[in-house]
This record gives C-alpha cells, sequence and structure tokens, in this order.
C-alpha cells in the first residue's frame, strides 16, 4: 500500500520543462537514454538551483524521485544508488554507489557514473549521451482520429510474427489451443527474470491494439504499446493495485478504477495510442481516457518516445495466456479540400 501511494504521488508531479532563458537551467527537460544491455533509462530534471527536481528510471520498475540532487554552476549531482543486472542475468548485478554527474555536452545531456561490478572491487567510468525528447503533443481529438483494417498478430497456431526480445533468454512462449501461451516457473513479482519477453517482428507508430489476456492468481505480466508502455497485466484481486494495479499504464498513470476479473479468467484490453495519449478500455470499461503518458515504462526497449516499435507481451514474470491479438495503425490524416480550392 505505501508503494502504491508513492507512486501515486509520483504520477501527480506535473513537468514544467521550460527553454532554459525560463528557468536558467539548460539540462531540464525529459531525456532519453539507453543503457550498454540496451534497456532504457529515462531522466526528468525541473527547475533550478534549491528549487531543482529530478526523476529517474535505471532499467526497470517505476520513476524515482531523487532525493537531494545538487545544481551548481551547470553540473547536476544525483545521489541516488542503483543496482541492476544487465539484460536481467541474476548472476550478474551491477552497483553505482557515488553520485550520476549530468551535465551539457554539445548541445546533450550526458550522465557520467562509476559502476562496480559483482566479482571485484574495481569502478569502471560510463559515460551515456541522451536525447531530449519533444515537448508533449496536445491533447488528440479522437473524433478526428481514424485506424486502418485490423492486422491479425496471432495466427493461433505457431509463434510466425514473434520472436523473443532478448534470444538469450529461455523461451517459455508455445501456441496451444489457438492462444499464446507463456509457461514459466517464476511466481513472484521481483522485476526479473529468466526467461523472455515475446515481440512482434511488426513495428507501430500510433494504433490501437486489442486482445485477450489470462493471468492466474497472483500472477504478472504486461502488454507494452510500441515496447515502451506498459498495460498491467494482473489480476483484480492482485496485490499490485492503483499505478501498479489492472488497467495502470505501470508507473504512469493510475485507472479510474479496478475493472479486472478474478484470476484464471479471461479479460479483454483495448489500448489506443494517439500522439504520446493513451486511452485503456478494460473488460468494456474506459479506465483511462485520452491521458498523457509522460514517459517509458521500466522493463521495455526503449525510453525515446519518438521511435516506433513492436507489440511487446511480457514473459519474464509469471504464466499468462493471451489471444484474438489484432492492432490496427492510425490512418493518415486527411486534410479538408475547401470549395475554393477544389477542381
Amino acid at each position: 500500500m505505501a508503494r502504491t501511494r508513492f507512486l501515486g504521488a509520483l504520477a501527480l508531479l506535473t513537468p514544467l520543462v521550460a527553454a532554459a532563458a525560463e528557468n536558467g537551467n539548460p539540462l531540464a527537460g525529459n531525456w532519453a537514454f539507453q543503457l550498454p544491455d540496451r534497456s532504457p533509462l529515462w531522466i526528468a530534471i525541473e527547475g533550478a538551483h534549491d528549487a531543482i527536481s529530478v526523476r529517474l528510471l535505471w532499467s526497470v520498475g517505476a520513476p524515482q524521485l531523487v532525493a537531494h540532487p545538487r545544481f551548481a554552476n551547470g553540473t547536476l549531482e544525483i545521489p541516488h544508488p542503483i543496482r541492476w543486472k544487465p539484460h536481467g542475468r541474476a548472476d550478474h548485478a551491477l552497483a553505482i554507489s557515488e553520485p550520476i554527474v549530468a551535465r551539457m555536452v554539445e548541445g546533450a545531456l550526458q550522465l557520467e557514473c562509476k559502476v562496480l561490478g559483482p566479482n571485484s572491487g574495481q569502478k569502471k567510468r560510463m559515460r551515456l549521451i541522451g536525447k531530449r525528447i519533444p515537448h508533449h503533443p496536445d491533447r488528440p481529438d479522437r473524433a478526428q482520429v481514424a485506424f486502418e483494417a485490423p492486422i491479425s498478430l496471432f495466427n493461433g497456431k505457431d509463434l510466425a510474427g514473434w520472436r523473443l526480445a532478448d534470444p538469450s533468454k529461455k523461451n517459455g512462449w508455445r501456441a496451444e489451443g489457438g492462444e499464446l501461451v507463456n509457461h514459466t516457473p517464476k511466481t513472484t513479482f521481483d522485476a526479473y527474470g529468466e526467461y523472455g519477453n515475446l515481440i512482434t517482428d511488426l513495428e507501430f507508430e500510433d494504433h490501437r491494439l486489442t486482445l485477450e489476456y489470462n493471468v492466474p492468481a497472483g500472477g504478472n505480466s504486461g502488454v507494452y504499446l510500441r515496447g515502451m508502455y506498459e498495460a498491467q497485466v494482473v489480476d483484480r484481486d492482485s496485490q499490485m493495485q492503483g499505478l501498479s494495479g489492472p488497467g495502470a499504464i505501470f508507473g504512469r498513470i493510475q485507472p479510474s478504477h479496478n475493472a479486472a476479473k478474478p484470476g484464471g479468467e479471461w479479460n479483454s484490453y483495448e489500448l489506443t495510442l494517439v500522439d504520446r495519449h493513451v486511452t485503456v478500455v478494460l473488460n468494456d470499461q474506459v479506465v483511462i481516457d485520452n491521458q498523457p503518458v509522460e514517459g517509458c515504462t521500466g522493463g521495455g526497449l526503449a525510453a525515446d518516445d519518438t521511435l516506433p516499435g513492436p507489440v511487446l507481451l511480457q514473459g519474464d514474470h509469471t504464466s499468462v495466456r493471451y489471444r484474438n491479438i489484432f492492432a490496427e495503425r492510425r490512418a493518415p490524416c486527411l486534410l479538408a479540400t475547401s470549395p475554393a480550392n477544389s477542381p
């Protein structure tokens, strides 16, 4: 419950991204990075000097508010201890205990830190260059948005059109009785697992995704739009609720209510992503209505909101089943022709 309240407080923080001339901080904004194992790193910097605020998402989990960041002379120190497992390998944990240093280098944000390996006392220096994420688009008028014909993403017979996101992981996925089934022995909710996530060969920009899922009681999976924004997949009575509960965009947008069914029953999802705004319909109930999604979800493929990406089904958590998976790409926007310009 305390974790849910903390995530809820983070979701209420409205980004105040402004130009350097307005706030005195050229670092201000939302930034996307890619870690050496190709997992996402996202950072949001607001304000300046004694009023600076920093939120950080490192590979997995939800964004965390950094305590006591320090900004002076164009340099930001981020005292946020980190421990993570590249590629999700349980035997290879890395750690950062000293402050991360951020500064602008040739118009981009550079992060520099010292990383401690798993079996040695030696620290290696790591530098990462980020990409500033563009300002959030205005809320789209859904009445003006059309979609193309549905594309069936699962043929019910085999895994044609799908592959593991990380080929080095174990594959628990198979087609079974017209369902896309993931079998793993994992029953915990920790962020890492030895089994792999599944992604489509096709990539998407704005689109609508419909599917059905069946997760056991206490189970956990997720559906990532563009491999980036996770619609949470847990049962109605899961210990994960609110920002991490059924119908949530994990760690980013809290659903209006819990519309999920008990574990072991089929649920339907309709997920629409347009102009970085998300609508979630769970079991025919709108639980997120055209809300802006500020940034990526941990555990996804990228932090850069401008990139297209595949549909990703989370397989590194517990067993889960999916079926009837369809995607509709956003149709091109056609400008109306005025009579004066008509031939």
